[in-house]
């Protein structure tokens, strides 16, 4: 039986008004997580991965403005949300965030306030969303942080954020966001700061209390090697619409978009002794403020056609049921 969504994210637009004109930072992308899989988000810095999961829980810039649809199903409830449609502040919305749908940010000592104890904080999500009970509470955050592999938790729970070691507060950060048992769990870049042997402990941690839990995942990064450890499906994002779309095997095996060969091109090879330099893709992703209604990765891509590429905008092609992608390359021909 084929998984059912726990969230599609539909045609969603997140645009800035300035003096210089609008910011179109994720412009039109849409996708689906499914329960008990995860979805990789890729892309290069300032791609749009990170607000566009900001805007999934409400927590975007106050200057943004979203359209589009975020459509939550919950199973228990037998209820679909447009999240988008809900008022940023009010109850709709933080019964969801946290509870339904929680987030590990990309740095814990950051996301952690220094003012309270870690076993504080996490209570404080449990008393939100899932019992009123200060003492089954407290249970409730102890059992989760055993469970993700903080030894001696009695005592860590006391503990503030600035005693635990990167790894740890990364485990806390989990702890935290699995103590309500979320159908879905979006990861912001959670390994980024760790080390590779922790990395890979993280790594296995999330996988094992999404086999436990049945939940979907958004994992955000723009780690290619932890995409292929992690995820069933990857969206490759480039200034903020989705450039290629497939399954892990679609997207690793056969990729088709220029600026996917690209950062798949750029991965370390383990073993290679030629002492080649590893490849890059020229130029920086620009700005998306006043930019030409054109292939966004025209000025970078190796394959540009001039007189096509650079005078209209392009459009999804569906090569295959799970291969979608955005390139004239493979546009069909009417």
């Amino acid at each position: 039986m084929e998984n059912k969504n726990v969230l599609e994210v539909k045609d969603l637009k997140v645009y800035f008004d300035t003096e210089d004109g609008v910011i179109k930072a994720v412009d039109g992308i849409s996708f689906e997580v499914k329960k008990g899989k995860t979805l990789g988000l890729v892309g290069e810095s300032g791609c749009g991965k990170s607000l566009t999961s900001k805007t999934i829980i409400g927590i975007e810039p106050k200057t943004s403005k979203a359209t589009g649809e975020i459509i939550y199903h919950d199973s228990k409830e037998k209820t679909s949300t447009n999240l988008v449609a809900l008022k940023k502040n009010g109850p709709e919305i933080r019964a969801v965030r946290g509870g339904k749908i929680s987030m590990i940010f990309q740095e814990p000592m950051t996301a952690f306030s220094p003012l309270y104890t870690i076993g504080n904080q996490i209570v404080e999500n449990v008393l939100l969303h899932r019992t009123k009970d200060k003492v089954e509470a407290k249970k409730i955050a102890i059992e989760m942080m055993k469970k993700v592999g903080i030894a001696n938790a009695e005592k860590r729970y006391d503990q503030y954020p600035m005693e635990f070691s990167g790894g740890m507060r990364q485990r806390a950060m989990i702890a935290m966001a699995m103590s309500c048992e979320p159908e879905l769990l979006i990861a912001d870049e959670p390994t980024t700061a760790l080390d590779v042997t922790i990395q890979a402990q993280v790594l296995q941690l999330m996988k094992n209390l999404q086999r436990d839990m049945d939940m979907g995942i958004l994992f955000i990064t723009h780690d290619l090697g932890v995409v292929a450890e992690m995820c069933d499906e990857i969206v490759v994002m480039y200034l903020g619409k989705a450039v290629e779309r497939g399954s892990a095997k679609d997207i690793f095996k056969d990729p088709k978009h220029p600026y996917t060969k690209g950062l798949l091109r750029s991965i370390p090879v383990l073993g290679d002794r030629s002492k080649s330099r590893l490849e890059s893709i020229e130029g920086t992703v620009p700005i998306p403020i006043n930019l030409p209604d054109r292939c966004g990765f025209y000025d970078r891509c190796e394959h540009a056609i001039k007189g096509k590429c650079d005078v209209k905008p392009v459009s999804i092609t569906k090569l295959s049921e799970s291969h979608q992608v955005r390139c004239f390359l493979y546009e069909k021909e009417d």
